[in-house]
């Protein structure tokens, strides 16, 4: 039998003909029945009286599967992100109807009206103070109640009243080494009620929406336009050792829910993006950025840019970009944080240098970033193959065959502009990925990094990415991980810049497979493309399906 490449050490699904490797397993195996004991027991009884036992599940043999469901095996097209595993008797009943693709939307809980007793304030408090702090988590988490959330808020920590009863800040107590600090009661309590979308705006505004109700982040850029507002925080003491920053809707701009983010709220996010990175990068390469105390406007921006592209630090000096952002808050009653530490709407981002000194004081170690592991994808294709990686997945995405062979849908694309491509990638590494890839080019080669991308192109994204937000608050998506994987500056592979849009869906929050790269999927990825293009008509009716917003 003939393999895609000489060796099997290089795992990819593309191919130089552009097309997907999708691998199918019949499963048809003998298992030796090894039981030593029997232990049989009546399960239940039928509608006429019948007992139902568990004797099918003690053979006296050994067990023999004969032509059990097919799995769909497919590598992903970036070896570093493991394998996508399709169980077809999920997907096909997907596939009968991919509208049936979809959450819920979050069903309204209100102790408070249950109670209707203890409707008053004072007393449905007293009802607080004795429940469980599982119970306490698990209402401030899911309550759809405006006024039992403020009652929570009020339960977990104390605040200053003007005299219309609105709260105009939070009470402050002294710590043990004397600085003043929120006091509040229950830490986790107070952070999931403040980040529950149907707390009253003025108490999230107080709780943890003002400039510096959280902590002492210099506030170093905002942006403003519209009806929207975004600001921008300074994270030096940070889990990246180089700091990060934070765009964050303000708190005159309240965005809980992706579905109310506009073009403009995007716009002024993702600019603060570019100009940090392109301001960083000019004083690194010692260009002078006169503009202090305002934001440069799109044509400074540009011309910034340009003169970056124009210098050393365009030419090579191997910085990289980091960009990231988590959406939806939540907190289980067993006391487990699942997803993002703020629900309102922020992204994150920060400048990775090419290397950095190693402890040892003598080895110079590179710094790593998740676009280097693109690279190197993009390197191995082009040794074992003599092909271009992207050339190759861009074709095998525009080419793509149905997974299971069938007639049913086959086309992955979900938007798509004269710059970029919103698509669903063959191999999901999340139940619901999307990816948006750079299509455009610069004279050099393709986009590889927002330092490359002109104002076109970065307007392109910005609107591929809030397509894709929109895209999943349609399917009452509540959890989103988004994150960037550019190329190095300077560097000339041929990669092109892709985002990855990965929701955490309830059933599919990752295990041991996930751990081992194996990824496992309950559609077929044509079907979830096939949803998503409904979901964009029906939020835009009138608008062609790979037609720009």
């Amino acid at each position: 039998m003939q393999t895609s490449f000489d060796n099997f050490l290089f795992r990819t699904s593309v191919t130089p003909e552009g097309k997907f490797l999708v691998a199918v397993h019949h499963p048809s195996f003998e298992v030796a029945n090894l039981r030593e004991h029997d232990k049989f027991a009546v399960l239940g009884y039928g509608p006429d009286g019948t007992a139902k036992d568990n004797r099918r599940n003690f053979p006296e043999g050994d067990v023999r599967v004969v032509d059990a469901r097919p799995i769909y095996e497919i590598p992903n097209a970036f070896p570093f992100r493991g394998a996508t595993y399709i169980d077809s008797g999920w997907a096909d009943a997907r596939a009968e109807n991919p509208s049936s693709i979809g959450l819920p939307p979050a069903s309204e809980c209100s102790l408070r009206r249950v109670l209707a007793s203890f409707s008053a304030g004072e007393e449905y408090k007293s009802v607080l103070s004795e429940l469980p702090r599982p119970l306490l988590y698990t209402l401030a988490a899911c309550s759809t109640d405006p006024d039992e959330l403020v009652l929570l808020a009020d339960f977990c920590c104390r605040f200053e009243y003007d005299q219309t009863g609105r709260p105009k800040g939070l009470l402050y107590r002294r710590d043990n080494n004397g600085r003043l600090r929120p006091g509040t009661i229950d830490l986790e309590l107070f952070e999931t009620v403040a980040n529950n979308p149907f707390l009253p705006d003025p108490y999230k505004e107080v709780m943890v929406l003002r400039p510096g109700v959280q902590g002492d982040s210099e506030v170093v850029g905002d942006w403003s336009g519209d009806g929207s507002r975004v600001v921008e925080y300074l994270r030096a003491n940070s889990y990246i050792p180089w700091g990060h920053y934070a765009s964050n809707m303000a708190s005159d701009a309240v965005r809980y829910r992706t579905a109310d983010l506009t073009e403009q709220d995007m716009r002024g996010l993702r600019h603060l993006y570019y100009q940090r990175v392109y301001v960083a990068l000019a004083a690194k390469a010692g260009l002078e950025v006169p503009v202090r105390r305002r934001r440069l406007t799109a044509a400074e921006l540009e011309e910034l840019r340009l003169n970056i592209m124009r210098s050393a630090a365009g030419q090579g000096r191997g910085e990289a970009t980091l960009w990231g952002w988590n959406y939806g808050y939540d907190f289980s009653g067993s006391g487990y944080r699942l997803h993002a530490s703020h629900q309102m709407i922020h992204q994150q981002y920060a400048l990775v240098p090419e290397s950095t000194a190693a402890a040892d004081g003598e080895t110079v170690m590179p710094a790593f970033g998740i676009g280097d592991l693109v690279a190197d994808t993009v390197d191995r294709y082009r040794l074992a193959t003599g092909s271009d990686f992207f050339r190759d997945l861009l074709a095998a995405v525009r080419g793509n065959t149905r997974t299971d062979g069938g007639g049913g849908e086959h086309n992955l694309v979900v938007w798509e502009d004269e710059n970029v491509l919103l698509f669903v990638p063959k191999a999901q590494v999340s139940q619901w990925e999307l990816q948006l890839m750079a299509s455009a080019d610069t004279g050099d080669g393709p986009v590889g990094n927002v330092v490359e991308a002109d104002e076109k192109v970065r307007r392109s994204l910005d609107r591929g990415i809030l397509t894709a937000q929109h895209i999943y608050a349609g399917l009452n998506a509540r959890m989103v991980t988004s994150i960037e994987l550019p190329k190095r500056l300077g560097s000339a592979n041929g990669q092109r810049l892709l985002y990855s849009f990965l929701p955490k869906l309830p059933w599919s929050m990752g295990g041991l497979s996930e751990a081992q790269l194996r990824f496992i999927c309950g559609h077929y990825p044509e079907d979830f493309a096939a949803c998503c293009r409904q979901q964009l008509t029906s939020a835009h009716p009138g608008v062609e399906n790979n037609s720009p917003l």
